[in-house]
């Protein structure tokens, strides 16, 4: 971080607060962002091949505390920067890509109203991208001296070639009528619609006159609509990130699993057929959500003979234009940058109110190497933690001195990771498995 670098109060406290929290900043990814270029890079040219009309496809894979939540929310910024339309979500037990009760319905709707654009970097950018839209064809209609129901017609004529297309043309017609007569209720129902929030077709009906909703069977199909709308608004293409993979993998039932398994290999497909354009995934996972030959995708025998990875790619080398793109270990150079860069997040950008002098951050290293090992910079969610707390503590007690502070900074092995491996024993039951008794 240069000295000409600021930051401004609202950012620095913002980056600091998520960051002793263990979680990735929503702004400012710029001022922490260390290492990784090679994978950054090809996530840029996905983006870039979305932007030409391409398809891309990614599954990002490290374990827990390894930095993949920030790593997909910095190439979420990138395709914003390139004009693109993302959305976002974590998956949950209550959220996941196929379901029958409302779950997969759930992660379409929370996707959706993350939403954002260049304009709208912080989410619910749904009502903007469709006034863009409705904006661009009335002034299409006023220089041609048509209808403007004529151009909408015209444009949203190929949405209507995509399975649910002529409700989904229908519901966005609604909302311009909406505008033009001044019923803000029609506009709000479309809008609804839109986000997957309808739980019954017969409230779709009475509000909007379709005879379908955006439920749990037709998720995938919605967002390949959506992939289309954003096109004929204007935009580049449509950039989908869906972290938190692992809850697949912690799914009980096989016959759970292998339906969202079927799902995601129809993404696959899709993306490497070439049968769609302007649309991009990325899905973050943990090596057990792949790899896993009895849960993970490898227990998916399609997944697994499309997703193996390139068998040259041994002894330090990588291949990083399949699906699979696995995050490398900060090495501790990276480690050292990252540190160096929080601590000017504390001091604003101002090197003179740096709190520590260099030489602290080496003591800081070794202490974490001793006490933690390679996992230190492998999985760093939890030394960074410790040193945002080690610099709170320096900040709000002026003459403290680091030296005697650094070994007592007691930094604990990541606990979702070892929580992970605790768990997978009690969830390996379901309906797969017989327990082990012992009498």
């Amino acid at each position: 971080m240069t000295a000409s670098t600021t930051i401004k109060t609202r950012d620095r406290d913002a980056i600091l607060q998520a960051l002793a929290a263990g979680v990735v900043p929503k702004t400012g990814l710029r001022h922490v962002q260390v290492g990784r270029a090679a994978e950054v890079g090809a996530l840029v040219r996905d983006i870039d091949r979305i932007c030409d009309g391409g398809a891309a496809i990614r599954f990002v894979i490290g374990e827990y505390g390894a930095g993949k939540t920030f790593f997909l929310n910095l190439v979420r910024l990138v395709a914003l920067e390139r004009k693109c339309v993302t959305i976002h979500a974590d998956l949950a037990p209550d959220r996941r890509i196929h379901a029958t009760a409302g779950q997969a319905r759930g992660l379409y709707a929370e996707a959706v109203r993350n939403m954002a654009t260049r304009t709208r970097p912080d989410g619910g950018a749904l009502p903007s991208v469709v006034e863009r839209f409705v904006t661009d064809c009335i002034q299409e209609a006023g220089q041609a001296s048509v209808p403007v129901e004529r151009i909408i017609d015209q444009r949203l004529a190929h949405l209507q070639e995509h399975v649910g297309g002529y409700d989904y043309a229908t519901v966005l017609k609604a909302y311009w009528k909406g505008g033009e007569e001044g019923d803000e209720v029609l506009k709000a129902s479309a809008l609804r619609w839109l986000r997957g929030e309808y739980s019954t077709k017969t409230e779709a009906r009475q509000a909007l006159g379709v005879r379908n909703i955006i439920d749990d069977d037709n998720v995938y199909d919605s967002l390949k609509l959506l992939a289309a709308f954003v096109k004929l608004a204007g935009y580049a293409g449509l950039f989908v990130v869906f972290d938190e993979m692992v809850n697949l993998y912690k799914l009980q039932s096989a016959q759970a699993r292998n339906q969202n398994f079927e799902q995601v290999l129809r993404m696959l497909n899709d993306v490497l057929q070439g049968n769609f354009g302007g649309f991009g995934f990325a899905l973050g996972g943990t090596p057990e959500f792949l790899m896993d030959t009895r849960r993970g995708l490898y227990s998916y025998s399609a997944l697994q003979s499309r997703l193996s990875e390139n068998a040259f790619a041994t002894n330090g080398l990588v291949d990083l234009s399949g699906p699979v793109l696995r995050l490398q270990s900060l090495t501790p150079e990276d480690l050292l940058i990252l540190l160096s860069n929080i601590r000017g997040v504390f001091a604003s950008g101002d090197p003179a109110k740096n709190l520590v002098p260099d030489e602290a951050l080496p003591a800081f290293m070794e202490h974490c190497n001793k006490h933690v090992g390679d996992a230190y910079f492998r999985t760093p969610r939890n030394t960074i933690k410790a040193f945002v707390q080690f610099l709170a503590i320096l900040e709000q007690n002026p003459g403290t001195e680091w030296a005697s502070l650094v070994g007592r900074v007691d930094i604990a092995p990541d606990a979702e990771s070892s929580s992970a491996d605790e768990s997978e024993g009690e969830t390996a039951g379901g309906d797969e498995d017989l327990a082990t008794v012992r009498l």
